[in-house]
């Protein structure tokens, strides 16, 4: 490491540290297997650059090309242009944390208003800006629930059809936090709410639902979850997005402490990974807000001015105070969900919501014109998806339908699910005559 500019030492004081923890080399502090050491050789073919633009080209040609009817947490709407014309600049592509609000004060205002918009759309008062995804903010919220809590409880109440890798990253939060994670059952994709009120105890410390569910559903009794967790003094917790909740009733007015969910459905095509966590709460639990909140103050001047005011990350403040381990956020995807939001206005939003509904209604009552199809297998509204019910297996469905160019999910033996957006709205044509041919 002579010479390293980030590990400056001589010869001498590098031999004197490695004889004081008795090895001869840097390399005997590192247990690197054999099969996984650089030998000095990358292994890759020089090229130029026409030559790695062809190869790739080639490569990326290999991909299917699939139209998706796909949904299931992961869901794409129109962004449009003018979200990438100004979130690509370059002062807010290269601004990592808006640390020094003297140069950062149109993303730090950018900020304000995305937590504005949710705060109107969610009817609570807090909102962080922001979280990694719809799976970090749920896991949040329940260590929130855990310290804020009046007395002590370790259970956290779970609908059993919550996705398994949302269930994963919050099996994942609460281990360090002692609490435990259980399902009470669903009816009709729905949360059965007298088997919840039968689960739930004083130990419960928090109950989670979501509207809309995994399978497209409009949860229909939201204020009797909310009443199930008042009852025990556990916080109730409502997963949802951007887009639903322009329609929907604001969580505030159904009892909701805490909303979740993935702000990405705007500002972002589906990506599968990447996401922007949403995350509102009551001000009761300013204190208690994971990550950080942007704030506007006045400057020397008397000018309206930005900063981030609170900071609750374990980087910013000694680790026993922190309350989350987050060590970054999606502030740039956040910025680009308030552009896509501002750029739709609020007639825009709620006209997008409202095609939600009517589409995927029009395309389940297609579906179930088809011999061998029923839709929608549930008896409720739904949000942009559905599940279909298929005489023949669904898995060779699923792979017929592949065959001809378009994606769906297989969630049982006999049963696919189906999501339809403006983004795909133009191939339902083909897509119903695919499926006929298919599910004969």
């Amino acid at each position: 490491m002579s010479g390293s500019p980030f590990a400056p030492h001589t010869d001498e004081e590098t031999a004197a540290m490695l004889d004081a923890v008795g090895v001869d080399s840097e390399a005997d502090l590192f247990d690197v297997p054999e099969s996984v050491r650089f030998d000095g050789e990358f292994g890759i073919e020089l090229r130029d650059e026409r030559e790695v633009v062809a190869e790739l080209r080639q490569l990326l040609g290999r991909t299917d090309d699939l139209t998706e009817f796909m949904g299931r947490g992961h869901y794409e709407h129109y962004v449009p242009s003018v979200v990438d014309n100004l979130s690509l600049r370059q002062e807010f592509l290269t601004s990592y944390t808006q640390y020094q609000p003297e140069i950062a004060q149109g993303f730090l205002q950018a900020l304000f208003e995305y937590q504005s918009l949710f705060v109107e759309l969610t009817g609570l008062e807090i909102v962080n800006a922001s979280i990694y995804d719809a799976a970090t903010a749920l896991g949040e919220a329940a260590t929130l629930a855990a310290r804020v809590r009046q007395v002590d409880g370790d259970r956290i109440l779970v609908p059993d059809l919550l996705r398994e890798e949302r269930r994963s990253v919050l099996d994942n939060y609460v281990d360090g936090a002692g609490l435990t994670v259980e399902e009470y059952p669903t009816e009709d994709a729905n949360a059965d709410v007298a088997a919840l009120a039968d689960l739930a105890d004083d130990d419960t410390v928090m109950v989670y639902a979501e509207n809309p569910t995994v399978r497209g559903t409009i949860e229909e009794d939201l204020d009797g979850v909310a009443a199930v967790a008042d009852e025990h003094g556990a916080l109730f917790t409502l997963g949802t997005d951007p887009v639903a909740l322009a329609l929907l009733e604001r969580p505030a007015d159904v009892g909701a402490d805490v909303v979740v969910g993935d702000a990405a459905t705007l500002g972002l095509p589906a990506s599968y990974g990447m996401g922007l966590g949403l995350f509102a709460t009551r001000e009761e639990f300013l204190r208690q807000v994971p990550g950080r909140l942007v704030g506007a103050s006045e400057d020397d001047a008397g000018k309206r001015a930005y900063t981030l005011t609170l900071q609750t990350r374990e980087q910013h403040i000694r680790k026993e105070r922190a309350t989350s381990n987050i060590c970054t956020n999606q502030a740039w995807v956040g910025l680009r969900t308030a552009m896509h939001a501002f750029s739709l206005g609020p007639d825009g939003l709620v006209e997008l919501a409202t095609e939600c509904v009517e589409r995927a209604e029009d395309l389940a009552a297609r579906l179930d014109d088809l011999t061998g199809v029923s839709a929608p297998v549930h008896d409720h509204h739904h949000f942009r998806e559905f599940v279909a019910h298929t005489d023949q297996p669904a898995r060779a469905v699923a792979d017929d339908l592949a065959e001809r160019g378009f994606g769906v999910h297989v969630v049982g033996d006999h049963e696919v699910q189906v999501c339809v957006t403006e983004v795909n709205a133009d191939e339902t044509d083909a897509f119903v005559d695919a499926f006929e041919e298919v599910a004969r």
